[in-house]
């Protein structure tokens, strides 16, 4: 027999079987409970975003665009920020079919140590978080680190020689303190994070802001001598529980929350039943050691649920920003001019597009059920 006739004699078999009768009632039913496709995000589903710098050219923007982006976050410039500055910077993404989701704040180390001038460094992230609010910007994220221990990142092997970003602690945990930070113990830090979020959360409620504390990452013990209040979730948990509101409220990331040895989905559902998740991180990671070593890989392969975390989310109609961060080096961002990733085994653009092209088929998976 030809292999063209055998491909007819294939085909033929095929049609005979789909039109048979016992198949019909089947096929019926499946066109009865037809629905539309594909759902789409709304208002109370979560919202993929991308980071994108503030400077950003329109290149840029359309190609976040032809990915199916529509809310992107960035830094937000030196503090404190201006009500005009900010309406500017959103209008302009506007145009370009972009919503800012979420504007990082940064630039009050004194409020940071508890050193003085903290008290005006407070007035100029209060007088920020307003103007963000006035501008229509939702979230305003921060960090609270004494030290961020990022000098334990190295760079492993992954699938077909694409990158991957792997810590150890071992490898950075008796680097001496620095002197422009000093060394600050668990109480002190907590003593200042609770100045700060007393003065700036009733400003935040009334400006219809939510502020969004990042965890440790890495989620270390120690950062060159320096405790950190949000490596545990222990520490999360005392953090929303400074100021009884939504307006404080944390990033949850789920490979983070992994990193830690802790239940990403269980995390998730415990914060937000609280109302207290106001961004997401959505990554993927295999650990090893729990909060000491650990690889971040592909959202395809780690041991995190990531189709049970975007469950969860829909199941809260979690309804802002989702961002499938910390894309892996794959060879065609390699070889583009300039490549130079911040994270060790990290990758750009075609990276992000795994990333975003997996999170969109999560969450219309979730969407659907």
């Amino acid at each position: 027999m030809s292999h063209r006739l055998a491909r007819r004699t294939f085909f033929q078999a095929a049609g005979a079987f789909t039109l048979a009768p016992s198949t019909v009632p089947a096929l019926a039913g499946a066109a009865a409970e037809a629905r539309d496709w594909p759902p789409a995000e709304g208002p109370g589903t979560p919202k993929l975003c991308l980071g994108v710098g503030a400077n950003a050219e329109a290149k840029e923007l359309r190609r976040i665009r032809q990915i199916g982006i529509e809310h992107v976050l960035m830094g937000g410039p030196a503090i404190p920020w201006q009500q005009a500055d900010l309406r500017s910077l959103v209008e302009r993404f506007k145009a370009a079919g972009l919503t800012v989701a979420n504007l990082m704040i940064a630039g009050f180390p004194k409020a940071l140590y508890g050193r003085p001038g903290r008290d005006e460094e407070i007035d100029a992230v209060i007088a920020s978080i307003r103007a963000a609010g006035q501008a229509g910007i939702p979230v305003v994220e921060y960090n609270f680190y004494a030290h961020r221990l990022v000098e334990g990142y190295y760079e492993e092997t992954g699938r077909a020689g694409a990158g991957l970003t792997a810590y150890g602690y071992d490898r950075a945990k008796d680097l001496p303190p620095l002197s422009e930070e000093g060394v600050h113990g668990l109480d002190e830090m907590w003593a200042n994070v609770t100045y700060f979020l007393k003065a700036v959360v009733p400003a935040a409620e009334k400006a219809g802001v939510r502020l969004a504390l990042h965890p440790s990452d890495p989620p270390v013990p120690l950062s060159r001598g320096s405790a950190q209040i949000m490596a545990t979730l222990a520490g999360w948990k005392r953090l929303v529980g400074i100021v009884d509101s939504p307006a404080n409220g944390i990033t949850y990331d789920c490979g983070v929350t992994r990193e830690l040895g802790e239940d990403p989905v269980a995390v998730c559902r415990w914060f937000g039943e609280r109302d207290r998740i106001n961004h997401v991180h959505y990554r993927n990671v295999r650990v090893r050691r729990p909060s000491l070593d650990y690889t971040e890989v592909f959202p395809d392969e780690g041991q995190v649920d990531l189709f049970a975390v975007m469950r969860e989310l829909v199941r809260q109609k979690y309804p802002r920003a989702l961002y499938p961060e910390h894309p892996r080096a794959l060879d065609i961002d390699r070889e583009q001019p300039g490549f130079h990733p911040y994270y060790p085994g990290g990758g750009e653009y075609a990276g992000l597009v795994y990333n975003v092209a997996y999170a969109k088929a999560m969450l219309q998976a979730a969407l659907s059920l």
